[in-house]
């Protein structure tokens, strides 16, 4: 009976499926929470939330961000790292390291900077959906948008 208990409890990671993984947001906060862009926590995450169920939702953030900022974003359910280095490779590496080991079967970046072009390339080579998040028209890549298999613009 405890076998069957424990196996109600923690399925087979093999029955595992897409579905459950969900959707992996890594804004870039220094260049998306820009004042020209106006854009706002609340709106990337009901973005994410539009694509699928959100299993991991990320702001990176540099040293200089302020703790209104941070506190903010923890508040809005964002898991909040800040860098004292350069915030594209942090968040390059935690991304591709998280759709490498299949965490998450949709990859959506918010950014305006081409330096995570090879990211999003990478996850649509291991099965992963991807998506280029832009703040705003005025904000979008077109590099992004092209190496995506979606885009989203935030309109403000």
């Amino acid at each position: 009976m405890f076998d069957r208990v424990r196996a109600i409890l923690a399925p087979d990671s093999s029955e595992t499926t897409a579905r459950d993984r969900g959707v992996g947001l890594f804004v870039d906060g220094p260049n998306v929470l820009r004042e020209e862009f106006d854009v706002d926590l609340d709106d990337l995450r009901d973005a994410a939330r539009d694509l699928g169920r959100v299993g991991v939702i990320r702001l990176y953030l540099d040293e200089h961000a302020t703790p209104g900022l941070i506190q903010a974003a923890e508040a809005r359910g964002f898991e909040v790292i800040v860098t004292s280095g350069d915030v594209d490779v942090k968040l390059a590496v935690d991304a591709t390291a998280l759709t490498g080991d299949g965490t998450i079967d949709s990859l959506a970046i918010a950014s305006r900077d081409t330096d995570f072009k090879p990211v999003l390339e990478y996850a649509g080579t291991v099965g992963v959906e991807t998506i280029a998040i832009a703040p705003g028209t005025y904000g979008r890549s077109d590099a992004l948008q092209n190496a995506a298999d979606r885009a989203v613009t935030i309109e403000t």
